[in-house]
């Protein structure tokens, strides 16, 4: 993608967003998208074939993008500090929710969260069995490691939902540490 596509889908995924932010999903006509991104609607529809496309195209960026970086994967920018080897990776994703990057937070807490929450708990199962599971960190054999996927995943959803409800009072690391004491029992230790 060159500069000028990647400049006007940035557009197109800020408009929608502010428009997520004020309004429900379904109340969102493409064309308030395309009159919002200052685009038109040929090339509205050269990046994306529908609103829900674009809606699943920004939820890929936004998580995917957090995930990466909480993993320490490049992807586009990433303006804070995560910290030394051992700090948690969720620990990591929570400093970058805190950086409220691209809004995410706004978007998790505004009145269509249930969509974005769905995508959300989609990318933590990834990075769960990227970083837990395959790697043998899931100590419980008498439940299903899917079972214990999707436990963290929703643990962790649910976490940063209550956090950002309380206006994130708590810091990254007391959050972190609430998470970790809900989930030790099912985790072997890494060594």
């Amino acid at each position: 993608m060159d500069r000028r596509q990647k400049k006007t889908r940035d557009a197109i995924f800020s408009a929608f967003a502010e428009l997520l932010s004020q309004k429900h999903y379904n109340q969102i006509s493409v064309q308030e998208i395309i009159d919002a991104a200052n685009v038109g609607r040929t090339t509205f529809y050269a990046h994306f074939e529908t609103k829900d496309y674009l809606l699943k195209s920004l939820c890929e960026e936004l998580f995917g993008h957090i995930i990466d970086t909480a993993m320490g994967l490049p992807h586009g920018h990433y303006h804070y500090s995560c910290g030394n080897k051992t700090d948690s990776v969720f620990l990591h994703l929570v400093r970058h929710l805190q950086e409220n990057d691209r809004n995410i937070l706004e978007l998790l807490s505004s009145e269509n969260n249930e969509i974005f929450m769905k995508y959300f708990k989609t990318n933590l199962r990834t990075l769960i069995v990227t970083q837990y599971a395959e790697k043998g960190l899931l100590k419980s054999a008498t439940l299903p490691e899917d079972y214990l996927v999707n436990h963290i995943a929703s643990s962790f959803v649910e976490t940063i939902d209550w956090w950002a409800s309380r206006g994130m009072k708590e810091t990254p690391e007391t959050i972190t540490e609430y998470f970790l004491s809900v989930i030790e029992p099912v985790l072997r230790s890494e060594e």
